[in-house]
């Protein structure tokens, strides 16, 4: 079995190696690292590497993390949040990549408000018609885009989405194109992160136009 080191490299590798076939600079690539189901002492091995960006989806299981790795540490919320979890991701997470409705912007207003902080947050797109699949439909997003913009105590650094699972590329790849058409429509301040690709579909990501990926199995192997 590799180790983290080795499969760390080998991402480095492929992630070059994706960027050379449409002549992108893989410095302007960043990797959030999927940290759920891993445990604080192997972030800390992959954070000695060089990592520095980290993704979680339960507050639950985040909140230890957070106090007990190093402060530098840029978190980022992706799984589905509850409005009722909010009021603990908000000003510690670097970027909440997962607005999908109105409901969950007014909270984080709110909470951002009260603290008095901005909060970078990302809105989530949803790619495939699949039941229980979260994000705003592609047909909404506009819509939700544009109240963003205009909302308090938040501040809007892109898009994010997750492309249908499937072997099929074409597939794949129509829906990265989908979202990175709707990315270049956003205002120029407002386009720091399109957010897509995942350990199996990095490399098709970054053709698309990527700019962050979140990779978890890819790096850290199979969760137990």
């Amino acid at each position: 079995m590799p180790s983290l080191s080795e499969r760390w490299q080998l991402l480095q590798e492929r992630i070059a190696a994706a960027c050379a076939r449409v002549g992108r600079d893989p410095a302007t690539i960043r990797v959030v690292a999927v940290s759920k189901g891993i445990t604080p002492e192997r972030i800390a091995e992959a954070y000695a590497l060089g990592l520095r960006d980290f993704g979680e989806n339960y507050w639950q299981e985040a909140r230890a993390k957070l106090d007990a790795l190093p402060h530098d540490i840029r978190w980022h919320f992706i799984g589905h949040l509850q409005t009722n979890k909010v009021k603990y991701v908000v000003g510690r997470f670097a970027l909440i990549q997962v607005v999908d409705r109105v409901s969950l912007l007014q909270e984080i207003q709110r909470v951002a408000i009260r603290q008095e902080v901005v909060q970078p947050v990302l809105i989530e797109v949803r790619l495939a018609e699949v039941e229980g699949r979260a994000g705003v439909a592609l047909s909404d997003a506009p819509a939700l885009i544009e109240r963003t913009l205009e909302t308090p105590g938040v501040v809007l650094h892109g898009l994010m989405g997750v492309a249908p699972y499937t072997d099929d590329e074409r597939a794949i790849r129509a829906s990265f194109q989908s979202l990175r058409r709707l990315y270049e429509q956003l205002p120029a301040p407002n386009r720091q992160w399109l957010s897509m690709g995942m350990s199996h579909d990095f490399e098709i990501a970054i053709e698309e136009g990527s700019t962050m990926l979140r990779l978890g199995t890819a790096l850290f192997g199979e969760r137990a």
